[in-house]
């Protein structure tokens, strides 16, 4: 089972020498960003910074900076752990697309060990800070780019809940801490948690909103996890962590929040109230531009007796967003595969922000078949974001990069096999020529068919292969050869 809170997985961490406590005083203004991302990029442990200037609790970096801590954060041996447990959801087989996926998690729902339980006392609720004893100063917020337009914290989990529906949302975003009561909402477009701010907006009404630091690692991946809309997020940690997370009323407001998370803020977020908020170096490896978001201005803290923070750096990939995007990557393949069930296999490179690029392979059956699962991936999801889709054949392995770029350098004439459409990108991205949609291609490097046009003599070419036989004498003998 995955761990109960965040100092339990710090302990094993530690235990394992996969921990190192900094004790040196760090600025951080530019100096644990540098620190933490020559760390991570070198395969470095997780990070528990003990003297952060000007804050009064450590920092913990790096957490998740490496898939082997990914793994044993939610206490898998594999990412597969978790797909194939996904996968038996599915079986016997639900109605294909978004239906089966409801289905599916309605499936999750029944299982009595995974909801989420209400407890009455919660370790972070042993202290309760107030009105004017609440000082965001004394929290380690990261100054990590020289362009960054403030100190951020990154690794906050963002709880609200539709005013109509009811429905609750756990989001990840970047806050900006505008001063001792005030943080910044960065909430893009496509985000749920925007969804109930302008649901609130249209009411006149003001939003609660509950930001945990320092949750149980499941809670923490569930939390960055692309889920529809009305799919609990603890439900689905849960399931991940596979036991219950135990949830407690927040003090000042109407939700709820991990019972063993670190720090809490609480506070009522006012209908129209906005600062500019960024710029930000952000996951693209780029600056996003200033805009106005939502200030929210925090009534309550609550916190455990000796707390203390967690964030991440994220900025020019590979940073702690590569082991989080691929285990979202591995997780949601049989629940792609019930949208898409084309899909063989799929791969979203890290460079790529796992939304720039999608490679997939497919069966491929009849013509222009890589060309339906473009257009199914452009209508699924999140995935609609993808900017660049690569289709390869079955006996394509995605994950090999050479590979794939062979197949799609060779397989490509780029006249027939490329499609270009337009669409919604995300809001992050700073190519389009304008903000929230732009150009996408789709590349058919499939094997091609008489029926696509493909009649030259003697039809689509076979790849070079060794003779089995002689490959396997070479095998046997390969210690005679003296090599």
């Amino acid at each position: 089972m995955a761990y109960d809170d965040l100092r339990s997985f710090l302990r094993a961490l530690e235990r394992d020498g996969d921990l190192r406590r900094v004790k040196a005083e760090v600025d951080p203004h530019l100096e644990v960003g540098e620190i933490v991302d020559r760390v991570n990029k070198a395969g470095g442990p997780a990070l528990l910074f003990e003297n952060v200037r000007g804050a009064s609790m450590p920092l913990a970096m790096n957490v998740f900076g490496t898939d082997r801590r990914m793994l044993k954060a939610l206490g898998l041996t594999s990412y597969d752990d978790i797909s194939g447990k996904i996968a038996g959801l599915l079986k016997p087989e639900l109605p294909h697309g978004f239906t089966g996926v409801r289905e599916a998690f309605g499936k999750l729902a029944g299982m009595t060990h995974v909801p989420p339980k209400k407890v009455k006392d919660a370790p972070v609720q042993e202290v309760v800070l107030q009105g004017d004893d609440v000082d965001l100063d004394a929290l380690p917020a990261l100054f990590t780019w020289p362009e960054d337009g403030g100190s951020f914290f990154n690794l906050g989990l963002t709880h609200t809940k539709d005013p109509e529906s009811g429905v609750r949302n756990l989001g990840l975003y970047r806050l900006q801490r505008h001063d001792r009561r005030t943080i910044g909402m960065h909430w893009q477009i496509h985000k749920d948690s925007r969804n109930h701010y302008q649901t609130a907006l249209r009411r006149g009404e003001r939003l609660p909103v509950a930001i945990a630091f320092g949750c149980p690692p499941a809670v923490t991946y569930a939390a960055t996890a692309p889920l529809p809309g009305d799919i609990d997020e603890y439900l689905f940690a849960g399931f991940v962590q596979g036991k219950r997370v135990e949830m407690v009323d927040c003090v000042t407001v109407p939700l709820q929040v991990p019972a063993a998370a670190e720090v809490v803020l609480e506070g009522w977020l006012e209908p129209g109230k906005t600062l500019p908020e960024g710029p930000f170096g952000d996951h693209t490896g780029f600056y996003t531009p200033q805009e106005p978001f939502p200030a929210l201005t925090i009534d309550c803290v609550t916190t455990r007796r000796r707390p203390l923070l967690q964030s991440i750096v994220v900025g020019r990939p590979p940073t702690e967003d590569g082991p989080l995007g691929k285990a979202t990557e591995r997780f949601f393949l049989p629940l792609l595969k019930v949208i898409i069930p084309d899909i063989v296999d799929y791969d979203l490179p890290e460079a790529g922000g796992f939304h720039n690029c999608a490679i997939v392979s497919i069966d491929k059956k009849y013509p222009k078949h890589a060309q339906k699962v473009m257009h199914a991936i452009w209508g699924a999801h999140m995935m609609s974001l993808t900017k660049l889709i690569v289709v390869v054949d079955a006996d394509c392995d995605v994950h090999d990069y050479h590979e794939v770029a062979w197949r799609a350098f060779g397989n490509t004439d780029y006249a027939r096999d490329l499609t270009v459409v337009e669409g919604p990108v995300d809001h992050l991205d700073h190519a389009s020529y304008q903000q929230f949609w732009g150009g996408k291609a789709g590349i058919d490097a499939t094997r091609k068919l008489p029926e696509e046009g493909y009649t030259r003599d003697g039809g689509w070419p076979e790849m070079v292969v060794s003779d089995p036989e002689v490959a396997e004498r070479v095998t046997r003998r390969w210690k005679e050869y003296g090599l």
